[in-house]
């Protein structure tokens, strides 16, 4: 496999706008797609991580879908990640690839420094089926693997099975991020509800519009339980023809609330803007559309490092 990450900041055609950058420093990443990974990436985790310390992030997680990248962060210490300013973590996403519900997987991600832990993404029953009838833009390997094949988290009585139980008691006690990945609703409600009774206080809900296919009404209900909504710009501030209407984030701000609300980029993707672009830009959205800047300093940072940081 050739890695060319192609990474640039002038490609991004980034303009000066100072007010837009003072907003980013503190800033905080929960979503980032770097190299390496099987699908065809646009910079690496050492270049993401300068970008975002050139702009002033505090922090940035990378992730991958097939692979914990902790280890890759861990390696990349010396190489130059440990100077910089911004604070890079990982985790483990419950794919096929790492033995899809595998505790033991998510014990030794979490107990190296990993900070998150992803359910199932693209071997979930709502992303399969989703790709199966919608054309999302959504990368393909470049390295050949075998046939994804579904996870559930469920049993057949609907019952949250036993090894999901055993990595929520494995998160509980490392005190880290869960997230629903690309579950649906009922799956994400039923893993949710689990989590609260293991005693997990940090939970979030990855894009809602996107595969999940959760209401407004969902999210409010999902918020009041203590879960905060993430929200990826890249999907209203990246490339034009795939951009949805800015109306329908702020209108999931203003009903969940700015105080259960997450940015992230979820970038990373060859053919699509920088992290640190795609939030410089979603910022200056923001503003226009009449955000003010307190508000946008917790949703670009504050919520997010309050989840984050041990």
């Amino acid at each position: 496999m050739n890695v060319d990450y192609g990474f640039t900041t002038e490609s991004d055609n980034r303009q000066p706008d100072e007010q837009a950058d003072s907003l980013l420093v503190g800033a905080v990443d929960l979503h980032q797609h770097p190299g390496p990974s099987p699908f065809p990436r646009r910079m690496s985790i050492l270049d993401a991580a300068r970008d975002a310390s050139d702009a002033g992030f505090r922090a940035i997680v990378a992730k991958s879908h097939h692979h914990s990248m902790v280890t890759d962060i861990l390696a990349l210490r010396a190489a130059g990640l440990a100077e910089l300013s911004t604070q890079v973590y990982g985790g483990v996403a419950l794919n096929r690839t790492v033995g899809g519900l595998n505790p033991y997987a998510v014990e030794l991600a979490l107990r190296m420094g990993g900070r998150m832990v992803w359910f199932p993404t693209l071997s979930s029953n709502a992303h399969v089926r989703h790709h199966e009838h919608h054309d999302t833009g959504f990368p393909t390997s470049e390295v050949e693997l075998r046939p994804n094949e579904i996870i559930t988290i469920l049993d057949e009585k609907g019952a949250v099975l036993p090894e999901v139980r055993d990595i929520l008691s494995v998160i509980a006690a490392e005190d880290a991020v869960l997230t629903c990945g690309h579950l649906g609703v009922s799956e994400s409600s039923a893993l949710i509800d689990a989590a609260l009774e293991a005693g997990i206080s940090r939970i979030v809900v990855n894009h809602p519009i996107f595969v999940v296919g959760a209401s407004v009404d969902q999210a409010v209900a999902w918020a009041r339980k203590g879960v905060t909504i993430e929200h990826c710009v890249v999907m209203y501030f990246g490339r034009e023809e795939r951009r949805r209407d800015l109306n329908e984030l702020l209108t999931f701000i203003k009903e969940v609330g700015v105080e259960r609300t997450v940015l992230s980029s979820d970038s990373g993707q060859k053919n699509n803007p920088l992290p640190v672009t795609l939030f410089r830009r979603a910022v200056r959205g923001l503003l226009d559309a009449g955000v003010g800047e307190d508000d946008i300093r917790q949703l670009v940072g504050t919520n997010a490092g309050r989840l984050l940081l041990p």
